[in-house]
C-alpha cells in the first residue's frame, strides 16, 4: 500500500508530468485560459490516462510480452489512446456541448499528447504491475490537471493586471509556467 501511495505521489507532485518532464505541453499552454476548460482537459486526461494504463498494460503484458512483440509497444499503445480519446470525443460532444466547443482541436490533440503515451511507456520501462501502472496513471493525470487548473487560474487572474505589452499574451504565460515549474521542484525532495 506504501508502494502505491509512493507512486501516486510521485507521479503527481514529484515527478509532474507538465513541470518537471515536460510532456503535455501543448493542451497545456493551449487550454488554460479559462478554469473550467482547463478542468474539463484534466478530467479528460485522467480518464484517457487512467484508462490507457490500464488497456496498455493488459495488452503488453498478455499479448505484446509473451509472443515477443515488444516492439510494436509504442504503435499500439497510439492505437489504445486513439481509440480511447475518439470515446471521450463522441461523450463530450452528446453530453456536453460547450466543453467539446471550448476544447476545441485540443481535445483530439489528446491522442498525440505525448503525456499520455509517456505514462505508457514508463509503465513498461518500470515494469509496473497493472495495478501499479494504472496508479502510476491516476497519478500522472491528476498531477497534469492540478498544474493545467492552476495554471488557469493564475492567467484568470492576470487578465487584470497591468503587464506590459513586449509580456502580453504567450511571453508572460511562459514565464509563469516557468516559475511554476521552479515551485513543484520544490516537492523533489519529497520521495
Amino acid at each position: 500500500m506504501t508502494d502505491l501511495l509512493l507512486i501516486a505521489i510521485g507521479s503527481a507532485l514529484v515527478n509532474n508530468v507538465v513541470l518537471s518532464q515536460f510532456l503535455g505541453i501543448c493542451p497545456f499552454l493551449g487550454v488554460s485560459k479559462k478554469v473550467e476548460t482547463a478542468s474539463g482537459m484534466g478530467g479528460a486526461v485522467v480518464f484517457v490516462i487512467t484508462i490507457a494504463s490500464f488497456i496498455a498494460g493488459l495488452i503488453y503484458k498478455f499479448i505484446l510480452a509473451p509472443l515477443h512483440f515488444e516492439y510494436l509497444q509504442t504503435i499500439v499503445f497510439i492505437l489504445v489512446i486513439a481509440a480511447l480519446v475518439q470515446f471521450v470525443e463522441m461523450f463530450l460532444k452528446k453530453a456536453m456541448p460547450s466543453l467539446y466547443n471550448a476544447l476545441g482541436v485540443y481535445l483530439p490533440l489528446i491522442t498525440t499528447n505525448c503525456a499520455v503515451l509517456g505514462v505508457a511507456l514508463t509503465n513498461v520501462q518500470k515494469e509496473y504491475s497493472l495495478l501499479q501502472g494504472v496508479i502510476n496513471g491516476i497519478g500522472t493525470s491528476v498531477g497534469f490537471a492540478i498544474a493545467i487548473v492552476i495554471l488557469a487560474g493564475i492567467r484568470e487572474k492576470m487578465e487584470y493586471n497591468d503587464v506590459s505589452e513586449s509580456f502580453q499574451g504567450t511571453p508572460i504565460v511562459l514565464i509563469t509556467s516557468a516559475l511554476m515549474a521552479i515551485a513543484f521542484f520544490g516537492f523533489s525532495g519529497l520521495i
